[in-house]
């Protein structure tokens, strides 16, 4: 089974190579098939240096492959990448690779063996570990996925985690029913409409390390969008699910 990780990054040229170069040798250790997988760097508007560090990467290493996305916006950045992708699987980590890298094997080997249609990372379960988080995005993040689970009638435990994983082909027909938003609520607006949709999901507990001092999330704006995108979300439940 083929895949593409994307990586959506923004003003990042300070860790970029470092970061991309662990997981290029995380994934050519454990995946070392010729053209088995790329590393999608996608850009959504940065101003320093971060697309040229990622072009010279990929002239160095054909597997890593750098693509502009008109504007900002981390969905945006993923629907860019997954749209133009072939593989038979996508999703998308975080730069800083908070979730650890073996975890990506469960996920592949539960879309590419156990017929699991969406793998996603979840820091709630009593079985993650999660290392270097503040109350007040442990409170936050708590809060939110409860507002999930009683307004939208949800059980997955954590929307946020930016960890997902996801068979090609069940991402257009997602996209078609309403997981569209060009921010961070994207990624939760795939597992809400897959849930309804009835797929095949699987929770992964997570080890999870958070970087507090790269994070650009403002939480009040944050959530003010994400309850404004929840109304919009719950209306197209009635049309599409």
């Amino acid at each position: 089974m083929t895949f593409d990780v994307t990586i959506p990054v923004l003003n990042e040229a300070a860790t970029l190579e470092q970061q991309i170069l662990i997981l290029f040798d995380f994934l050519k250790k454990n995946y070392p098939q010729p053209d088995q997988w790329r590393i999608v760097i996608a850009d959504n508007g940065s101003t320093d240096r971060t697309f040229e560090i990622a072009e010279q990467l990929h002239k160095k290493h054909s597997d890593i492959v750098p693509i502009r996305v008109p504007r900002k916006g981390v969905g945006l950045a993923l629907k860019t990448s997954w749209g133009q992708s072939k593989a038979d699987m996508v999703g998308y980590m975080d730069l800083d690779l908070a979730t650890d890298l073996p975890h990506f094997l469960q996920a592949y080997d539960a879309i590419a063996n156990q017929g699991f249609d969406i793998v996603y990372g979840t820091r709630l379960h009593k079985k993650s570990k999660v290392v270097g988080r503040t109350l007040k995005r442990e409170i936050t993040s708590r809060v939110f996925n409860f507002i999930l689970k009683t307004y939208l009638g949800v059980a997955f435990s954590d929307g946020m985690c930016g960890f997902k994983w996801l068979r090609r082909e069940v991402y257009q027909p997602l996209y078609d029913a309403g997981a569209v938003s060009d921010g961070w609520f994207f990624s939760t607006e795939l597992l809400t409409i897959a849930e309804w949709k009835r797929l095949k999901m699987l929770e992964l507990p997570v080890q999870w390390t958070d970087d507090v001092t790269s994070s650009r999330v403002k939480i009040g704006p944050l959530a003010k969008q994400y309850l404004a995108a929840m109304k919009v979300l719950k209306g197209k439940k009635l049309l599409n699910c």
